[in-house]
């Protein structure tokens, strides 16, 4: 390995240091309460340093959004293999509730918190295009299929997508305290049921 290569391999390796205290931190603390300084203390570096990686904590927090979305998409893309469209569309439904109820403070980081998208200024959101890309192409083979009719492919796939992140997040947000707690999940469960059957009935 030259010397390039090893300097290139070793700031990776410094990188993702970074990004693994940070996540330590943010996940035991929340993002709100945890500083550059704290993130330094937990790698015992100074805080000098994380500033060569990271211009800010909006861009650290940017970096461990796109950890995220990696995380999220791979638990997506197995379920491409899946024959029939809309039970591809139904099981990617149930991972992204899954993912959200097993990592909510990451799903905060990337569908809910600003400071993540300070960071992309006018740049695309790559990760977000692709999470979605995803989405709109199981649609569009659903509409192939004959199981929706032909909609607007965007359209239809914001409307499902907002759809299941709506009482997902009400359900991370503590927003049901209508229901009683130790019925929450089960309706929860029932609701995306019934918003399937509902779009495999009407759309």
């Amino acid at each position: 390995m030259g010397i390039v290569e090893r300097k290139e391999r070793e700031r990776e390796e410094m990188r993702q240091l970074i990004l693994d205290g940070a996540q330590k931190l943010f996940l035991a603390n929340g993002f709100e309460k945890v500083s550059i300084r704290n993130i330094a203390d937990e790698i015992e570096y100074s805080p000098a340093t994380i500033y060569l990686y990271f211009k800010d904590k909006n861009e650290l927090l940017f970096a461990l959004h796109q950890r995220g979305f990696v995380k999220m998409i791979g638990e997506f893309l197995p379920l491409q293999l899946l024959t029939d469209p809309f039970e591809k569309l139904v099981e990617m439904g149930r991972s992204y509730i899954r993912f959200a109820v097993e990592n909510p403070e990451l799903f905060d980081l990337m569908f809910i918190m600003n400071a993540p998208m300070d960071t992309l200024d006018k740049k695309d959101w790559v990760e977000g295009d692709q999470a979605f890309g995803l989405l709109m192409s199981v649609v569009q083979e659903c509409m192939d299929a004959g199981i929706f009719q032909k909609h607007d492919v965007q359209s239809t796939a914001m409307m499902i997508w907002s759809s299941i992140h709506g009482y997902t997040a009400l359900f991370l947000r503590k927003r049901l305290g209508m229901i009683p707690e130790c019925d929450r999940q089960s309706v929860m469960d029932e609701a995306f049921n019934l918003f399937c059957e509902t779009l495999k009935r009407g759309l």
